[in-house]
């Protein structure tokens, strides 16, 4: 018996595990392997996933094992050409502390999430896979490939874009094939001698056979790691995955030879597609992560949709739990779905590019909102067009010298009065929604807002008069 069931151990599950562990909720996490992904796949992290992980308290570690992505430099056979720069860079600052993407190998984000999990109490079933499903009114159970079976209140589908819960559950995928030519991507450790230096990105457009691009990966053992991808020219081909074959490609492509090659990690061939879940939620169970949405890996926008996914989830599931109404829950499919739509049309046409799309502005995800959500309530009326607005993050900043983003941080609700003179309802500052008072602020203006705990504002007004009613709807607080 556990309250919540979660269905895959990647960077979606171990997301929504311990978030939900630091909020109380007795919740399994099963993954049908034997052990954490190996793999570099998704090895992006855009800045509002960084957000999420600060206030996860897990961003010092994922910085410490990652880097700045590289810049980039283009060659012809053996010969280095132009050199330029993916990233659009920003410089910090006190609304957007992380401006820029972050570079780290998608298995070390996991080990990074797996350890915050422990540490907080959860723990990962490995070896035991989703077979069976059946679901009631008062919950859903799951069979697993160990023998066993288990009960629970909620059940999330984390379980990738093959996601056997969504199969089970006859939910069908709407999309199309983005490019149809196959593509492999593999992790390279190369010798010293290797004639790629560590400090570049390298790339091989008009490579034979196909383009190659060559990234250097943070490695916690210091050792010369790379992340492959090779696109094919031909649709028909079938990219041998084996180490000899991955050796000898590099070697007929790249300025590489096979002897440079000492060792692949890992490697897999995909296809990039683009398909959206007809609907994240089915009863008791819900779609997350790639389970729900599957994108071109262009841009570096699916891994972070995924945790996305499991924070605006994580959060609701425990309201509900807890006693919120059940109507609470309808709004995470309400969300999401707008948002992974969106990002799926940008991860398409980055893909579809003829020319390099550098990574900045929409792909920072910074401008994600949910300003129709039936969550979302502004009240302040004539505000101006850059107005921050119920519905949009709610930026960092250090008011009065209180930094915002460490006050928001934890399973709480923040009433944040900006500049108002005087603090929330007594009625509201308790484990649930704390208060705090700070000055007038730039990014924020004069108001009272409600911050949601995956840092959204649910409801602003001209002051706190309405917060208790709204809180009280949301069953979020008693009474109203």
């Amino acid at each position: 018996m556990t309250d919540v069931l979660i269905v895959g151990a990647g960077p979606t599950g171990l997301v929504l595990a311990a978030d939900l562990a630091r909020r109380g909720v007795d919740a399994l996490l099963v993954e049908r392997a034997a052990g954490l992904f190996p793999g570099s796949r998704g090895k992006g992290l855009q800045p509002r996933t960084q957000e999420v992980l600060y206030d996860l308290g897990v961003l010092d570690a994922i910085r410490a094992a990652g880097s700045e992505y590289p810049t980039m430099r283009v060659w012809e056979g053996d010969v280095p050409g132009q050199e330029w720069d993916i990233m659009e860079r920003a410089e910090p600052s006190e609304q957007v502390p992380f401006p820029d993407g972050w570079l780290i190998p998608q298995a070390r984000t996991q080990e990074v999430l797996y350890a915050r999990l422990r540490e907080l109490g959860g723990e990962v079933r490995f070896g035991a896979g989703l077979t069976g499903l059946t679901q009631d009114g008062a919950g859903v159970t799951a069979e697993l490939d160990d023998g066993s079976t288990v009960r629970a209140r909620y059940t999330v589908a984390a379980d990738g874009g093959r996601s056997t819960v969504r199969g089970l559950l006859g939910i069908g995928m709407t999309g199309e094939t983005v490019d149809p030519k196959p593509m492999l991507v593999a992790d390279v450790r190369v010798t010293d001698d290797a004639p790629v230096p560590d400090t570049h990105w390298h790339v091989w457009p008009k490579a034979p056979e196909g383009a190659v691009a060559f990234c250097p990966l943070p490695s916690p053992d210091g050792g010369r790691v790379f992340q492959l991808i090779a696109q094919y020219t031909d649709e028909s081909a079938r990219p041998d995955t084996t180490p000899a074959a991955v050796a000898e490609l590099l070697a007929a492509r790249t300025v590489l030879a096979e002897e440079h090659v000492a060792e692949v990690l890992w490697a897999s061939d995909f296809r990039a597609r683009a398909a959206l879940a007809d609907r994240f939620r089915s009863g008791r169970v819900f779609l997350a992560g790639d389970a729900a949405h599957v994108h071109s890996p262009a841009g570096g926008q699916g891994l972070n949709t995924s945790v996305q996914d499991a924070y605006n989830l994580s959060w609701k599931l425990a309201a509900v739990l807890a006693g919120a109404p059940e109507s609470l829950l309808d709004t995470y499919e309400e969300e999401r779905i707008p948002v992974a739509a969106g990002i799926l049309g940008v991860s398409t046409r980055i893909h579809r590019s003829e020319t390099p799309v550098r990574r900045g502005g929409e792909l920072r995800q910074l401008g994600i909102g949910y300003r129709e959500s039936a969550l979302t309530v502004e009240t302040r009326t004539d505000l101006p067009e850059d107005a921050l607005r119920a519905g949009d993050r709610a930026p960092d900043g250090r008011p009065g010298g209180i930094r915002l983003f460490d006050a928001f941080r934890g399973p709480h609700w923040t009433l944040l009065a900006v500049g108002t003179g005087s603090a929330a309802p007594p009625a509201l500052d308790g484990a649930s929604v704390r208060t705090v008072t700070v000055p007038a602020y730039g990014a924020y203006g004069t108001g009272v807002f409600l911050v949601r705990p995956d840092g959204y504002v649910g409801w602003a007004g001209e002051s706190a008069e309405g917060a208790v009613e709204y809180l009280a709807r949301a069953g979020i607080v008693a009474g109203g």
